[in-house]
């Protein structure tokens, strides 16, 4: 069967290519990697950006900084992972 003769509805939408390719970050990750989570949350979609803590079949859970996120895999749009954030800048004294 050539490409001309597939049918285009059956093939897979750039959404649910990210998605899956999200989901297999998600599974390949070990708890306490960072990564950053999207994924729907009402009209819109948010982030949690911190360490993989736990990991379910229906969710998982992200330390950010402003404490856990727990994100239901179902609402996954993205995923990946993140280098460890910068050190902290030393202060400039008055001189």
């Amino acid at each position: 069967m050539s490409d001309a003769d597939r049918d285009p509805a059956a093939a897979p939408s750039q959404a649910e290519i990210a998605r899956a390719q999200a989901l297999a970050v998600l599974d390949a990750a070990t708890l306490g990697d960072r990564l950053v989570v999207r994924a729907h949350d009402g009209d819109g979609a948010r982030d949690a950006l911190g360490d993989l803590t736990d990991r379910t079949p229906e969710t998982v859970t992200v330390a950010t900084r402003r404490g856990l996120v727990t994100v239901r895999r179902a609402d996954v749009v993205a995923a990946k992972p993140v280098p460890p954030p910068p050190s902290p800048r030393p202060r400039r004294t008055a001189g």
